[in-house]
């Protein structure tokens, strides 16, 4: 029979693609096409791994159960796109190096289940960037025993001056990486590895260094011979070919506690925690340390006396204005004498641009990048070189004095380690590894100092062009103690803002493009000082007291002609509290400190226009007080050094309402009797706990004349459900579909019902 075969395009390839309907684990019933989009859907995060590693192949052309083939040199039909590099004695092996997102489709569609890894990439060949410990458990071994001993090598590891990361490896097993940098032999890496190793093998009688599984007598073997020059490992979230269709998985060390077994991180479930998790390993090859047993010193440059950048003795002086303590530093690597150290600084003199700095033989070499690093492939932007710059740049935030070179404000926006991957006649390829960026790029010569900076890999989640969802808060009866600021609890529209190369987009919460329905909002460049970014705000409508009003807001909201809308700017404008940066010119910022992303919000808000910011304070007590006596609707607590959790409930973020109100669902009501017969009587109500949706019982109270009207006719107009089961209801009472409101209440009753409940008002912004 003929193969079936389609035709798709991935990036600039094209690629024939057969036997999509191929049943590859048939327990599980997952078919070919499924591990294509597994590969292809993960590209950006497997790739950040393996992208530039020689890698060898174990292909399942039959499914789990059918013949195995493990594969080295790359097959003869390998298109010439893909590229390869010789290894081995007398260079003969051809490995496969994968570099973009179709070469992995490419393997998958040859039922390449498993990707294995050299230790180096190719540009290094002979120098590994990693150690790894495999810990493999004995025939029918307990998995809690492997954990514990992960932890207690992860303990000796650190304590010798090494970063370890875990990863499951697909089986029983773990993988413990320990990231080193690019100066060392595969015989030096080993050495290190199997002196640390022989040292804890020692200490505990349940572990072995014996690959001989005669010699392990029942105890765990710890690998460290895959450290050898030729040998490799499963690479991180690569399929195994084994059932349930399990992936060696990277993890942190918080989830492994957790983990019942590495089964349970499967092809589905790592698909979804990518995407709503992120990769616990982004930041790996920021942490590479030199082996502990290198002494080397790096060698600083003295540069000669020049009025375009700042000696240490002056920039120790405008540090000292600053005060640390109040303000959480970015992670740069302490110097370790490898000369390899870069970072990235916003820099706010008399235009805001950006500074580029890599650290070369004793000085940085630095580029002024005026619109911000390139977000993604297909962007590029000027780099203008400037002079070289002492090293202690590297770390220097603060305040440049007017009149001064480069007056004004400049912080370090990212930094961590850099690698130079590919020497080009006009340029090179560099890679930044650090805690808050990890991307490719490319720096190509056009002229003089002009050069072009252009961004070479794809993130795996891209901000400026997917739907971000906002992070939901956890409540609170009151201000906490704690590191905390508070903000008012704006009463308006909860809005994500996307500017992207001076174009805005508007979405609510849940999702829906809002904006066309506030004009007025929509000035991206009158409003901010950046070229891209996203960010977390509510729109409100105020009165002349300049309180907010709801009900305004949600007719803007739900006004769509064009001329009802102007009529509506100019009886009713709109304005927009922003709260949060989550992304700004080239880099994420969800995992900096909500402080830290204060600052750079602030920075990229221009004044005086219908976006303003939130204001904080740290009287969290007297805010709270004054929004009783106000009648606004409560206050936010917000923890200083908290992380920004897309689409997640967070305690980082705590509201504290003035009354017991809350976000309920409508899902029924009962039959109205006497004034309320043509109506209702009451709704049924539910609500999203931690322990999943509670029946909250009835409301019956404030409804006014025309909320009875008006409501009728909208239940009625809703898909009919199912009434809630274990639930002693009416029976004649009618059920629909949940529409989100909000409930005012005294307290919640032994039974889990609202006591003294009040309608508020629907939440049309969530419908």
């Amino acid at each position: 029979m003929a193969k079936k075969k389609v035709h798709v395009e991935v990036g600039r390839q094209t690629l024939e693609l057969s036997n999509l309907d191929k049943v590859l684990y048939p327990d599980e019933g997952i078919v070919k096409a499924q591990v294509i989009e597994y590969y292809l859907k993960l590209a950006p995060t497997i790739l950040r791994h393996l992208k530039g590693r020689p890698l060898s192949l174990v292909r399942y052309p039959d499914g789990i159960y059918g013949e195995q083939f493990f594969q080295k040199n790359r097959p003869d039909w390998t298109p010439d796109w893909i590229d390869y590099i010789r290894l081995g004695k007398e260079r003969k092996k051809e490995y496969i190096v994968a570099k973009e997102e179709a070469t992995m489709v490419w393997l998958a569609n040859l039922a390449c289940l498993e990707v294995h890894q050299i230790h180096s990439f190719s540009e290094y060949a002979d120098k590994p960037d990693y150690i790894v410990y495999d810990l493999d458990p004995p025939e029918g071994g307990n998995f809690e025993e492997v954990k514990e001993l992960a932890f207690k090598l992860k303990e000796d590891l650190e304590n010798t001056g090494y970063h370890a990361f875990i990863k499951t490896t697909g089986g029983k097993g773990l993988h413990l990486v320990t990231p080193i940098e690019l100066h060392y032999t595969f015989d030096e890496a080993f050495k290190t590895a199997k002196a640390l190793a022989d040292g804890f093998v020692k200490r505990y009688d349940n572990t072995t260094l014996h690959l001989n599984k005669e010699a392990r007598k029942g105890r765990i073997l710890i690998d460290i011979f895959r450290n050898k020059g030729s040998q490799t490992i499963v690479s991180a979230y690569s399929l195994r070919g084994r059932q349930k269709a399990p992936v060696s998985c990277p993890i942190s060390w918080e989830e492994l506690k957790s983990l019942k077994h590495p089964s349970e991180l499967d092809l589905f479930a790592v698909m979804e925690r990518i995407n709503s998790e992120g990769d616990p390993w982004e930041a790996i090859r920021g942490w590479a340390t030199p082996l502990h047993t290198d002494k080397r010193k790096a060698s600083y440059k003295d540069l000669p006396e020049n009025p375009k950048h700042k000696s240490p003795e002056q920039l120790a002086e405008y540090s000292g204005k600053r005060d640390f303590k109040k303000t959480p530093e970015p992670h740069l690597p302490v110097d370790d004498g490898m000369g390899n150290r870069f970072c990235v600084q916003r820099h706010h003199a008399s235009h805001l641009h950006y500074d580029l700095r890599l650290e070369q033989d004793g000085v940085l070499k630095s580029w002024a990048i005026p619109r911000g690093l390139p977000p993604f492939p297909g962007v590029k932007r000027l780099a203008v070189q400037t002079e070289d710059h002492p090293l202690e740049y590297l770390t220097f935030e603060g305040e440049i004095p007017k009149g001064q070179y480069g007056g004004g404000m400049m912080w370090v926006y990212a930094g961590g380690k850099y690698e130079i991957t590919k020497e080009k006649k006009n340029g090179f390829y560099f890679r930044l590894s650090g805690p808050l960026i990890n991307a490719e790029y490319r720096m190509h010569l056009m002229k003089d100092k002009e050069w072009l900076l252009e961004r070479v890999d794809s993130p795996q989640v891209n901000m400026l062009e997917n739907e971000v969802q906002p992070m939901v808060a956890e409540s609170a009866k009151k201000p906490p103690n704690g590191d905390y600021l508070y903000e008012v609890k704006w009463d308006g529209i909860r809005v994500i803002i996307t500017v992207n190369e001076g174009e805005m987009v508007i979405r609510s919460r849940n999702m829906n493009v809002i904006t066309d329905q506030f004009p007025e909002l929509n000035i991206p460049e009158d409003a901010f000082r950046i070229n891209n970014g996203v960010f977390d705000g509510e729109i409100v409508c105020l009165n002349a007291e300049g309180k907010a009003e709801f009900r305004k807001v949600i007719k803007r909201l739900m006004t769509k002609k064009k001329m009802e809308i102007d009529y509506q700017v100019k009886k009713s404008p709109a304005f927009c509290y922003l709260f949060d940066a989550l992304y700004v010119d080239g880099r994420s910022l969800v995992n900096d400190p909500w402080e830290r992303r204060r600052m750079w919000l602030k920075d990229s808000v221009r004044r005086d226009t219908a976006f303003r910011l939130s204001e904080d304070i740290e009287d969290g007590k007297g805010l709270f007080e004054a929004a009783k006596k106000m009648g606004v609707e409560g206050i936010m607590a917000k923890e200083r050094l908290g992380k920004y959790y897309p689409g997640k409930r967070s305690s980082t973020w705590l509201k504290i309402k003035v009354k017991n109100v809350s976000d309920a669902f409508i899902i029924g009501y009962t039959k109205g009797e006497g004034d309320r017969e043509r109506y209702f009587g009451a709704v049924h109500v539910v609500e999203d706990s931690k322990e999943g949706v509670v029946y909250r019982g009835r409301v019956g109270t404030g409804f006014s004349d025309r909320a009875f009207k008006e409501l009728k006719v909208f239940f009625d107009e809703q898909e009919k459900a199912e009434p809630p089961k274990n639930e002693k209801i009416d029976p004649d009472s009618v059920w629909f579909n949940p529409i989100p409101c909000e409930i005012e209440y005294s307290q919640l009753t032994k039974d889990g019902h609202y006591r003294d409940p009040v309608f508020k008002r629907l939440r049309e912004d969530l419908i």
